[in-house]
């Protein structure tokens, strides 16, 4: 029995198969509303304005 995943944008209950080309959507809809989102910067990655990962000091392991 395949995994049951619910759509990030609208909850439906999605089947997690190679078959379902948008998982971890429900439909190709699905998927363009939430990469329109992202486009529209509803969603964000934390950080400060022009911080970059090579901005951050590395951990050492000595």
């Amino acid at each position: 029995m395949p995994a049951v995943v619910k759509c990030p944008t609208c909850g439906t209950d999605v089947a997690w198969v190679p078959d379902n080309k948008f998982r971890p959507f429900c439909s190709e809809r699905c998927k363009q509303i939430d990469l329109g989102a992202w486009a529209s910067e509803k969603y964000v990655i934390g950080g400060k304005p022009g911080e970059t990962s090579a901005d951050q000091p590395e951990d050492e392991d000595d």
